[in-house]
């Protein structure tokens, strides 16, 4: 304001009455007025740049975080929409489809529990607002979906026989089942800290996951049950009595820390295999085979420390030691593996890949053989051997051939094909061993005059005239393999007249058929019945024969 002098005229004259700032009367009473205007000016002002900041401040949407749902989408003053919702999970992003309702973002479909989340979002402003602010405002917000544990994954059942697990948290959603890969889903209607399940048997074991929220999935996580008590009892997987693979795993899980159990020793495995037991937690160790495993058709067995009861054992008897069977190998594959080796003799070609060499492929090809064909390796095998031949039947032709093989591999020559024979197999076949002394066929013709002709890879190497036996005690018809065979030997038994004989120095023997032989015995004569029960021919003749007639030759009378 200006320093203006006020004048008040009194009587004739004129008086001074003082300046702007000090004067009085009329001069004094305008200067209050313009002062409250400028006050009231400022607080108009004041309250202008409050409310606008207000509106500033709520014109912004806000992403927090929130139990229940992924989290809170607080949107600005006087509204907005969504322009983009983006809910990935990392390291690769995979975008998981979630939806906004009430404020409230959530999943659409299950999300796993303890997932890391990240959360944008695109919020368009009205635009009214949009000068201020801005059109979009885009929020972030990284959160990891919630987790629940169970307090213990070894349950002693409770006195009335159920299965109670007990939860670290509230859960609402659980899943169980026998595999991760077949679990049944529930949600519960309230949350709860814990839950009973159906079970089977006094011990066992049951994968379970369970989750906080209703829109989680938990990871599973194996729970074993044992019996009320306080002994230790174990739980075995896959369960005692089951058939099983040559390489599959053994897991034992004991309702007590193992060390404690065992008292730091493991468990032997029968028959010896080699393999090692790992430590899979404080309760729980696995042994896993390696090589050629337990073997095809193994009888596998654990026996457990005195004091230690293995649960759920063949037909759900507790016993202290585990037992499992390995299936026997097909017969169609051990004809396969004794063609291509040569102790056949056949072809085999397979219509399909053919199997790696490997211990594992031809293990699991030993029990489900691949498709193919046989032929005969020799155009002039004999006639009834080809009508005798049948894939996939155990006849004496198959198990003369196991017997050679046996035979060629130092192993006692019975036959069968026990887990040792079917390693061995497929060790040979992996490394290439066949069969380097070719195939023979011992054919004795009962027909006069009694013959026998050497056949041998596809050539006949030579016929000659033999003795079998007389009526009272004939040379048996059929086939038979050669199970023992002898330089030398000394034969003794009882004649048909009740007589006994004991005929030493008998040379060139090949026993087929219990005392019936092929051997070197001196006649006057051939081609007649003579013996008592042996195929007999002259000294040197069985000794040309004989070094084609080992274990496992065939010998055909007819």
């Amino acid at each position: 304001m200006a320093n203006v002098s006020y004048y008040r005229a009194s009587g004739t004259g004129s008086r001074y009455l003082g300046s702007g700032r000090g004067g009085l009367g009329t001069s004094r009473r305008r200067s209050g007025r313009g002062r409250w205007a400028a006050g009231a000016a400022l607080l108009a002002l004041a309250a202008v740049v409050v409310a606008g900041g207000v509106a500033l401040a709520t014109a912004k949407a806000s992403l927090a975080p929130v139990r229940g749902a992924i989290a809170r989408l607080q949107m600005p003053f006087g509204g907005g929409t969504v322009s983009r919702l983006s809910v990935v999970t990392g390291p690769h992003s995979r975008p998981v489809p979630a939806t906004v309702r009430n404020g409230l973002i959530y999943p659409v479909g299950l999300v796993g529990a303890g997932q890391r989340l990240q959360v944008q979002v695109d919020v368009a402003r009205p635009g009214w607002m949009s000068w201020l602010t801005g059109s979009t405002e885009r929020l972030s917000l990284t959160v990891t979906t919630p987790t629940a544990s169970l307090r213990s994954h070894y349950v002693t059942l409770a006195p009335d026989g159920s299965l109670r697990l007990h939860f670290r948290v509230p859960i609402v959603a659980y899943s169980f089942g026998p595999t991760s890969r077949h679990m049944q889903r529930h949600v519960l209607a309230v949350p709860a800290s814990s839950i009973v399940l159906p079970h089977s048997g006094p011990a066992g074991a049951v994968m379970v996951s369970a989750a906080p929220l209703a829109w989680e999935r938990g990871g599973p996580a194996l729970v074993s049950w044992f019996p009320p008590g306080s002994a230790a009892t174990a739980v075995a997987s896959p369960s005692p009595g089951a058939r099983i693979g040559p390489a599959t795993p053994i897991t034992l899980t004991f309702s007590q820390p193992y060390d404690r159990v065992l008292h730091g020793h493991m468990p032997p495995v029968s028959p010896t295999t080699p393999g090692t037991w790992h430590r899979v937690n404080s309760h729980t160790i696995r042994f896993e085979p390696q090589g050629y495993g337990y073997g095809i058709g193994a009888s596998v067995q654990i026996p457990l420390p005195g004091g230690v009861h293995l649960a759920g054992g063949q037909n759900g008897a507790d016993a202290s030691t585990g037992t499992w069977t390995v299936p026997a190998g097909s017969t169609v594959r051990l004809q396969q593996l004794l063609s291509t080796l040569g102790y056949l003799p056949l072809n085999f070609t397979a219509t399909g890949p053919a199997t790696p060499l490997t211990d594992a492929a031809q293990e699991a090809a030993a029990l489900n053989p691949p498709a193919g064909r046989f032929s005969f390796r020799w155009s002039n095998i004999p006639s009834w051997y080809r009508a005798t031949w049948l894939p996939g039947a155990f006849g004496e032709l198959t198990r003369a051939a196991v017997m050679s093989f046996e035979n060629a591999s130092g192993l006692p020559a019975d036959g069968v094909p026990s887990p040792q024979v079917w390693n061995d197999l497929i060790a040979a076949v992996i490394q290439g061993r066949k069969n380097t002394f070719g195939y023979t066929i011992a054919d004795v013709s009962e027909a006069t005059p009694e013959s026998l002709t050497l056949w041998h890879n596809g050539q006949v190497v030579l016929t000659t005239a033999v003795n079998t036996g007389i009526p009272q005690s004939p040379t048996a018809l059929g086939t038979y393999a050669v199970y023992e065979h002898l330089r030398v030997t000394t034969m003794s038994g009882t004649n048909p007249n009740g007589t006994h004989y004991n005929d030493p120095g008998i040379p060139w023997v090949s026993y087929f058929n219990g005392g019936d032989a092929l051997h070197g015995f001196l006649r006057a004569q051939y081609g007649f019945p003579q013996s008592l029960g042996c195929v007999e021919m002259p000294f040197a003749t069985a000794g040309r024969v004989y070094p084609y007639t080992p274990i496992g030759t065939i010998v055909h009378v007819a």
